[in-house]
């Protein structure tokens, strides 16, 4: 069973399995920042075909020509901490697309109930947590 936790800010960044930053993977660059800012997390997903800007198709099946395939990372965290972290998107992303969405998170009761109720991103008001006679707790 799973209760809403409030509102968020889900941040996709999409770029080239390819693309680097200073000899290291984009997204690594990007994870690993996203982590020294204090995020709440990050993803890496790994396309298995697509195409951007250049209106080429990268896939994985075999024989393809191509193998820099799509990668989109997902950080999901408050709108105030997301659009904080914006300006070292700008410093690493030079080509790929960036999209802004804003996500309702919700968590499983059982995480809940380990950090007492409080949501970990989201509103401030946030109903209190319930037992689980479903009194509210004090």
């Amino acid at each position: 069973m799973t209760r809403p936790t409030g509102r968020a800010l889900r941040l996709t960044v999409f770029v080239g399995e390819h693309d680097t930053w200073h000899h290291r993977p984009l997204y690594s660059e990007i994870v690993h920042r996203a982590h020294a800012a204090g995020l709440a997390g990050a993803s890496v997903f790994r396309g298995v075909e697509g195409f951007g800007a250049s209106s080429v198709i990268h896939t994985s099946r075999l024989l393809s020509l191509s193998e820099d395939l799509p990668v989109a990372i997902v950080i999901v965290d408050s709108g105030e901490r997301v659009r904080a972290f914006l300006p070292q998107l700008d410093e690493l992303v030079t080509e790929g697309l960036v999209t802004l969405d804003e996500c309702e998170v919700i968590l499983p009761q059982s995480q809940l109930r380990s950090t007492g109720g409080t949501p970990i991103v989201g509103r401030d008001d946030t109903p209190p947590a319930s037992d689980t006679e479903g009194k509210k707790s004090p």
